[in-house]
């Protein structure tokens, strides 16, 4: 499945634009602020229902305007599916795949699958585990509909006991069955989404030290480390040992919800002793380690978003890395960057086949 077309409408600064695209690969291109990554951003709106870069709908509607509209004109074996978002000002989003509305947008995750590189992905290193369990479970939930299915269950869950322990807590009672039914919930759903993610964390590893290897050419030995209360024991058996901690803090202190993903150079940690070039290139393995091990289960080429790329990358490891991204294992590839000549002439070079667009204020040119 590739994007022919895309169709834009008071998207942010962009207030219309009809783009026809490439199979293969398309830089957009221009200074910064001038709306490349906006368009990135309308991209995976199509494929995730929502952006990547703003939390609430609303905010990505153009300044003053009452609506925005994005819409893709994709070619999937020889036939064409149109996906529609539309967002108004206090209303429903409407998302729609050959003109219908889903009943459920999770019911879209998956369908065009899509992996997005750009500078925030320095959040994996450097923030809370909650950045990294969203980086997992992301990735599981675009082949695996069962799963995003427990996780929405088992989150439903947690909120519910949490909101009872804190209602012990105000009424100075306690009630050991009402917790029991929230107890069973979160042992069900949390058993198959850590073994979900002991799987995956097992599959993914190799490719993404194949990835590694590429691009540092050999330099380091990496390794993911899998952390969870639940490697330690029965996860019913933890939750019985720890309520009198959970009473105290009147907030669940165990579970899935607490796993983390530990990066490691070696024997040391990515975060306290990796290189800015070292971290860059450990992200950049791990996203396209995500677009195979997706590109592998769905049977479908996953488009891979480049935002901002050469941040930190020398032009050798630049070359590297379109020279991976072109060789046609992937779907189709989005690049920005702010010089007009830079990507181009290594793809010309690379005898890589590309289309170019020059952003300027939130109008697209050919170029």
């Amino acid at each position: 499945m590739f994007l022919k077309q895309l169709s834009i409408l008071n998207f942010k600064n962009c207030e219309e634009a009809q783009l026809e695209l490439s199979e293969k690969i398309n830089c957009f291109l221009g200074n910064n602020g001038e709306g490349k990554t906006n368009l990135l951003d309308a991209i995976y709106y199509l494929s995730f229902c929502k952006s990547y870069f703003n939390p609430i709908d609303s905010q990505s509607i153009r300044h003053e305007s009452p609506f925005f509209v994005v819409e893709g004109y994709y070619e999937n074996n020889g036939k064409e599916e149109v996906i529609y978002c539309g967002v108004k000002k206090g209303q429903k989003k409407q998302f729609k795949r050959n003109k219908k509305n889903y009943e459920k947008l999770a019911d879209h995750i998956g369908r065009i699958p899509l992996v997005i590189i750009t500078p925030l992905d320095i959040l994996l290193i450097i923030d809370g585990s909650d950045v990294r369990r969203k980086f997992v479970d992301g990735i599981i939930s675009q082949y695996d509909s069962i799963y995003l299915n427990n996780l929405l269950a088992y989150n439903k869950a947690l909120t519910h006991r949490n909101l009872l322990l804190k209602s012990f807590w105000l009424n100075r009672n306690f009630e050991q069955e009402s917790l029991d039914v929230w107890d069973d919930q979160l042992v069900q759903y949390g058993n198959l989404i850590y073994e979900a993610r002991k799987k995956f964390i097992n599959d993914f590893t190799p490719i993404f030290q194949k990835y590694y290897s590429k691009l540092s050419q050999d330099q380091e030995k990496v390794v993911l480390e899998y952390r969870s209360q639940l490697n330690d024991g029965d996860f019913s058996e933890t939750l019985k040992e720890t309520i009198d901690k959970d009473r105290a803090n009147h907030y669940s202190n165990t579970g899935i919800h607490k796993d983390d993903l530990v990066f490691n150079l070696g024997d040391f940690q990515l975060k306290k002793f990796g290189s800015q070039g070292q971290q860059k290139t450990y992200l950049l393995a791990l996203k396209l380690a995500q677009a195979e091990l997706i590109t592998s289960i769905s049977k479908e080429k996953t488009i891979v978003l480049l935002d901002d790329i050469y941040d930190k990358l020398d032009g050798k490891r630049m070359s590297q890395l379109l020279g991976i991204v072109g060789n046609g294992d992937f779907g189709q590839i989005f690049i920005t960057d702010t010089n007009l000549e830079r990507i181009p002439a290594i793809l010309t070079q690379e005898n890589i086949n590309f289309k170019s667009f020059k952003i300027q204020e939130g109008v697209v040119e050919d170029v």
